[in-house]
């Protein structure tokens, strides 16, 4: 079987979906094929979300935000947008999720800490849901 994949869309791939993707890359190990992706990329990622992301071990420092293509979209089985209105491409067999998200975009890191960790939370369910940790 292989692995599930992931597709985390929000419209600039600044700041909620790349936290999405670094956390299920972080919690998930090799388990899942993670991208992340926006329909209008910004320059690049966040620098709050960069450093909220610091804060609890994980450096997406080197992340840049990504442009949404059709073949992501294809290449996933489970896309999910952030609750920035963005629509992805449907096609049959995948699933589709919208995350209801505050945009962490123009906000400090004292604002973006508790986006941070509602996105964990989200993560962690989906984590459970798709590619559970083997039996120790």
């Amino acid at each position: 079987m292989s692995k599930p994949s992931v597709l985390f869309v929000c419209v600039h791939n600044a700041g909620r979906s790349q936290m999405a993707a670094a956390w299920l890359s972080h919690l998930a190990g090799d388990r899942v094929e993670v991208r992340s992706a926006g329909s209008a990329p910004a320059g690049s990622v966040n620098p709050a979300a960069v450093e909220a992301m610091r804060e609890v071990g994980i450096d997406m420092s080197a992340e840049t935000p990504k442009i949404l293509t059709i073949d992501a979209v294809r290449a996933s089985d489970v896309c999910i947008t952030m609750g920035c209105g963005d629509t992805c491409p449907v096609f049959p067999g995948k699933r589709y999720l919208d995350w209801k998200l505050e945009d962490p975009a123009g906000q400090g890191v004292e604002a973006v800490r508790p986006i941070r960790d509602e996105i964990k939370k989200l993560v962690e369910g989906l984590l459970a849901e798709i590619a559970p940790a083997p039996p120790a």
